[in-house]
């Protein structure tokens, strides 16, 4: 490999030709150990993003990814599993899916990420419980997941390393949108957990990234097929995100969420999609004779409360209270300023654009513009109204959760702008689980 250079590597791809598996692995590296420069790098991403890399050339830039840094392996008492949704409103199932798995026998992993775009990260809403940390040393992420079941961090600096460097730089070079590049990103810090099995929910609707069924399938298909040619059994669930999932956005308030249906009667989208996901990965696994059964015990974990003494434990393992599970109410943060905002007028909910919802959480202090911006965990929305729903003039819309009345007016301005309201028939909620895939 001595005669490889990052413009060898460049002008095939430019000359619409997929580089072989050893100068991917090259080029990675090169990427990781800094050989590779930025502007190399950003072309690169610009010839992937316009000719592509075809399904062996993806595999092989997954791999070689995934192998830029180190690779974690485990030696448990059952199967090692996670899960990856591509982003949406309202989605914290993590937060349930990951402790209800734990609860099944399963060992769970979870490298997850930060806010991007109009979507909440899952870190930021588990740094919403005071002292909790999700930055681990790669033995301390052991000693949590051996104990406990389940340990969600994020990544450390010497996981997939040339997908940090070579995302930087598609950021500012306009190919995030590469389904070639999206599928490695995801999956090299997926695959680098060391996983027996992956299950990804794909999001679709107006609170995702991806707004058609054609496309989310696309990246289902991507997604799946190049897990699985890497040796990680994989299914993708493309689920609807037309309305947040649950009716609340924001970091602290996400976390309430999760902790009512963590405690609560088992019922509702959280537990359905929980129950979906899941039921996929204990029987790829084998913990379930089928998806079916899987559901079941997963939804089984929810109810008895044996998901709840999980994510308790979770918590506390990483830095939380220790009697979180039980107070958690007094532990969560609020905001300064909390208001209602009613309905003009009388009419159906027919739609709800998450994505000015999501925004509208950034600009309130609850997610990132930039890298360095300080968030705010308290604030967001709570008690937003489901599609579907009628109200009558007066009635409430959603409630505000803003650190200053100036904001929560700006808020309040995004919200009634993200909610139709229609005067003609009531509309009819797409299905929680459009497809499964692989």
């Amino acid at each position: 490999m001595s005669d490889l250079t990052a413009q060898s590597v460049i002008a095939k791809l430019r000359q619409r030709q997929t580089p072989g598996r050893d100068a991917l692995a090259w080029f990675a590296q090169g990427l990781a150990d800094g050989t590779v420069s930025d502007a190399q790098a950003g072309a690169f991403a610009m010839a992937v993003c316009l000719n592509g890399l075809g399904d062996v050339g993806r595999v092989a830039l997954t791999m070689a990814m995934r192998d830029s840094g180190t690779v974690l392996s485990w030696s448990l008492a059952g199967p090692v599993l996670d899960k990856h949704s591509t982003g949406g409103v309202g989605d914290c199932v993590s937060l349930v899916l990951a402790p209800a798995l734990a609860a099944c026998g399963a060992f769970v992993p979870m490298i997850s990420g930060r806010g991007l775009g109009h979507t909440g990260g899952t870190l930021d809403k588990l740094e919403s419980i005071p002292g909790l940390s999700t930055q681990h040393t790669a033995e301390q992420f052991r000693k949590i997941v051996t104990k406990t079941g389940c340990a969600i961090v994020g990544a450390s600096a010497d996981v997939a390393p040339a997908d940090k460097r070579l995302y930087a730089v598609r950021d500012v070079t306009s190919t995030v949108e590469s389904m070639d590049l999206i599928t490695a990103s995801i999956l090299s810090k997926k695959l680098a957990a060391g996983l027996d099995g992956l299950v990804l929910d794909v999001k679709m609707g107006s609170g995702a990234f991806m707004k058609d069924l054609k496309s989310a399938q696309e990246l289902a298909e991507a997604l799946t097929k190049t897990a699985n040619a890497a040796g990680c059994r994989t299914t993708a669930v493309i689920s609807d995100m037309s309305q947040p999932l649950v009716p609340s956005l924001g970091n602290a308030l996400e976390v309430a969420e999760a902790m009512r249906t963590l405690t609560g009667p088992g019922k509702g989208a959280m537990v359905d999609i929980c129950a979906a996901l899941g039921g996929v990965l204990l029987a790829n696994a084998k913990l379930a004779d089928d998806v079916q059964s899987g559901a079941e015990a997963i939804v089984g974990a929810i109810r008895d409360g044996r998901a709840a003494e999980r994510f308790g434990q979770m918590v506390a393992a990483m830095g939380g209270p220790l009697q979180f599970t039980e107070n958690w109410g007094r532990f969560l943060p609020e905001a300064t300023v909390i208001r209602e905002v009613t309905a003009k007028q009388t009419g159906y909910i027919s739609a709800i654009n998450g994505e000015v919802l999501g925004l509208a959480v950034v600009a309130l202090g609850g997610g990132r513009r930039v890298e360095t911006d300080k968030i705010n965990p308290a604030v967001g929305f709570s008690d937003i109204v489901r599609l579907g729903a009628k109200v009558t003039r007066g009635q409430p819309l959603g409630v505000v959760h803003a650190g200053r009345p100036d904001k929560a007016d700006a808020a309040e301005f995004e919200l009634r702008k993200a909610i139709t309201i229609s005067a003609g028939a009531a509309v009819t909620p797409p299905d929680l689980i459009v497809e499964r895939i692989g």
